[in-house]
Order: structure tokens, then C-alpha cells, then sequence
């Protein structure tokens, strides 16, 4: 019978506690504290939901119909209950299995990109979803982090051979999600994948002289984007203020900039928020300012502190990773989520120009939760390590 007492044994031991049920071991190999980290960000984001909800319920409600204020909670709720299970199964996936979910996903979720155009719909003047009976879900979002990890394991493959044409391969499917993402049109998803496509290129050994001519083709990319494409262009000049009339009221930032700022270091109090109900879609990319203003600047603070520790953390369990496939996945992943984390709160700080991202966790969003709960569930099966295991070096004495 599995006894407590025989786990404390088995660490002063250093030896396998009796039990060895799939479970136990799972529980005794997963990163406890990452997996509270996340845990934590989901709690806050139904709290943060729940005092963004009657924004959209409001914006959403006509003359006839009247939306429940707490709509979105209760969505939200039902999205974290749905994720949070397939995140914990995925990781207890060995690190061949999850690999191989992620590469038939990255293929399943590429093919209905590919699909968007044909049958997917637009809102907010974006085509980005595909529409089921009582679901609608973001292709880009749920390929984002398979995709990383597919990409991990093809330019892990250099190690075992250099001559193959990995960085080419890599570029050209890489460029051409690019393309169909600024198609829909969707900037901010295209710079995450090119970003963390240049991060595992760096990591995978990559020399110095490809990385410079690389990062050239991205600034004049972005000079390209600004001279022909019209929405980042005009998001660009609203940020600077450039040719835009006197009569024009705020842009986006600098509502979310006074939302944000409008509680001063403690907040207004849950529910007492008013710059709130000027933000559009409150409850998803401008999240962070309903946070600010009615919580406070000291807990946006400490939510960006709580990301910076899941970075820190799986760097962490990184430092005595051999293994080069898990370390390109593991630091992948990362870049995926600690990127979109530094963009949303940005932007909502008035650090960078309007772009419709979620703040992970947090943002309300079924697509955002589930695609979000199973990157972080290959990061969790990454990162699993034995504790009586690989933690010492053996030293051999040459002296008596």
C-alpha cells in the first residue's frame, strides 16, 4: 500500500518511492512549481474576465437582446475546466510521444490555415477563424506551439548531420505561414513565428554571419510592411501621432494607457472602473489596463512578474538538459509564450503600437485557452525530470 512515509524515505534515500504507478511517477517528475505558475495565471484571468465581462456584455447587447454581464466569466470558466485536463494529460506524455503529437498537429493546424481563405469568417474586418456548430476556433493559435516544436526536432537534426538543408527547409514553410497570416491580415501572430523561428536558429548553432543577414531581411520587412501594408501603417502612424487629425479622438494605446494608469498603484476596487467601458474588446486584448485600473499598478506588477518567473524557471530546468531536441522545445516554447505576454502588456502600456493579441492566461478566449494549455502541456512533458536521477556528477578520485 502507498504510504507518505515512504516517499519521505525515498528522498533521503535518494532512492524510487515503492509506488510506481503511472501517477506517482508523473508526480514526482513534473515541475511542480511551473505547473503552480500557471495555475495561478489562470486563476487571475477569470478574475480579470470577470471585471471585463460587462464591457463586452454591453458592447454586445442591442435594443432587444440583452447580454449577461457575467456572460464571459462563465465561458471562461468552462475554457479553463476544458483545458486544464488536456494540459495535465499532454504532459504526461514521454518526450518521444509529445513530440509526435506536435508534428501531427503542427501538419493537422497548417492544413487548415491553408483552409482560412475558403472557409473561414471575418470579424473585426480579420479573416482568422473557422466556424464549427457552437465553436469557433483560430487555426494560427493551436499551430503555434506544435509548430515550435516541430521545429525544434528538425534543427535538432543538424547535430547528427550539418549538411542537411534544415535552415532552408525551416525558412520556406516558415515564410509561407507568414504569408498566410498577413493575408488574413494578422502582423502580430507573424512576427511570433518568425521570432521564434530566428530564437531556435540562434540556439541550434547557427553561425553569427546567417543571424545578421537574417535580422537585415527582417528590418527591411518591417520597412516593406510600412510602405504597403495599410493597417499596420495606419496602427503605426496613430501610434506616433503622424497625419492623424486634430479632431480624431485617442487611438486605441492611449485609451488603454489611461485605463491602465487610471487606478494609480492600488486600483479603484473590483467592479469600480470607468475608462473600462471606452476600451474596445475589454475582455480580451486590452485586459491587462481593466487589471491596472481596477486593481492596481502593483498587481499588474506582480503578473509580470509571474511570467518572468515561468521563464526564469524553465530556464532553469534547462541548465542540466543535454538532450539538444528537448532544449530547442523547451526554449521554444518559452520564446512563444513570454513573447506574447511582452507584446499584449506592452501595448496596453503604450510601449507598441495597437495589435490584437491575448495576454495568455488571461485574456478571455476559447481558441487562446486551449491552444495556450496544450503548449504549456508539451513544455510540462519537456521539462519532466527524475529527482534521483542526473542531479550529481560522479567523480572519480585518482588518490587513495
Amino acid at each position: 500500500m502507498f504510504r507518505a512515509g515512504d516517499l519521505v524515505k525515498g528522498f533521503r534515500n535518494h532512492t524510487v518511492p515503492r509506488e510506481r504507478t503511472a501517477l506517482a511517477i508523473w508526480f514526482w517528475e513534473i515541475d511542480r512549481v511551473l505547473l503552480s505558475l500557471i495555475v495561478a495565471l489562470m486563476a487571475i484571468g477569470l478574475v480579470a474576465v470577470a471585471a471585463a465581462s460587462p464591457v463586452a456584455a454591453i458592447d454586445r447587447s442591442t435594443s432587444t437582446v440583452a447580454v449577461t454581464p457575467l456572460i464571459y466569466f462563465y465561458r471562461q470558466l468552462i475554457w479553463v475546466f476544458l483545458g486544464l485536463p488536456i494540459m495535465l494529460v499532454i504532459s504526461m506524455l514521454p518526450r518521444q510521444q509529445a513530440r509526435r503529437l506536435a508534428m501531427f498537429l503542427s501538419a493537422f493546424f497548417i492544413v487548415m490555415l491553408l483552409a482560412v481563405p475558403v472557409l473561414g469568417s471575418a470579424v473585426n474586418g480579420a479573416k482568422r477563424w473557422i466556424d464549427l456548430p457552437g465553436f469557433r476556433f483560430q487555426p494560427s493559435e493551436f499551430l503555434k506551439p506544435a509548430y515550435v516544436v516541430s521545429l525544434a526536432w528538425l534543427l535538432s537534426l543538424r547535430e547528427r548531420d550539418a549538411s542537411l538543408p534544415l535552415i532552408r527547409v525551416t525558412g520556406a514553410v516558415t515564410l509561407l505561414i507568414a504569408a498566410i497570416l498577413m493575408k488574413q491580415p494578422d502582423f502580430g501572430q507573424t512576427v511570433i513565428f518568425l521570432a521564434c523561428w530566428s530564437c531556435l536558429l540562434l540556439l541550434s548553432g547557427v553561425p553569427m554571419r546567417v543571424i545578421g543577414i537574417l535580422a537585415g531581411v527582417g528590418l527591411a520587412g518591417l520597412v516593406a510592411m510600412y510602405m504597403f501594408y495599410e493597417n499596420g501603417r495606419q496602427r503605426i502612424n496613430d501610434f506616433l501621432g503622424l497625419g492623424v487629425a486634430q479632431d480624431v479622438g485617442p487611438d486605441q494605446t492611449e485609451l488603454a494607457f489611461r485605463t491602465i494608469t487610471h487606478g494609480g498603484f492600488t486600483g479603484v476596487g473590483p467592479g469600480g472602473g470607468q475608462h473600462k467601458f471606452s476600451l474596445p474588446e475589454a475582455h480580451t486584448d486590452y485586459i491587462f489596463s481593466v487589471i491596472g485600473e481596477e486593481f492596481g499598478l502593483l498587481a499588474c506588477i506582480g503578473i509580470a512578474c509571474v511570467y518572468l518567473a515561468i521563464i526564469v524557471r524553465v530556464l532553469l530546468r534547462l541548465l542540466d538538459e543535454d538532450d539538444h531536441f528537448t532544449i530547442l522545445a523547451a526554449a521554444g516554447l518559452t520564446t512563444q509564450f513570454g513573447l506574447q505576454a511582452i507584446i499584449n502588456m506592452g501595448v496596453n502600456a503604450q510601449i507598441f503600437p495597437s495589435k490584437g493579441m491575448t495576454l495568455p492566461f488571461i485574456s478571455y478566449g476559447g481558441s487562446s485557452m486551449l491552444a495556450l494549455c496544450i503548449g504549456v502541456g508539451l513544455l510540462l512533458a519537456f521539462t519532466r525530470r527524475n529527482p534521483f536521477m542526473g542531479r550529481h556528477t560522479v567523480v572519480k578520485w585518482s588518490g587513495r
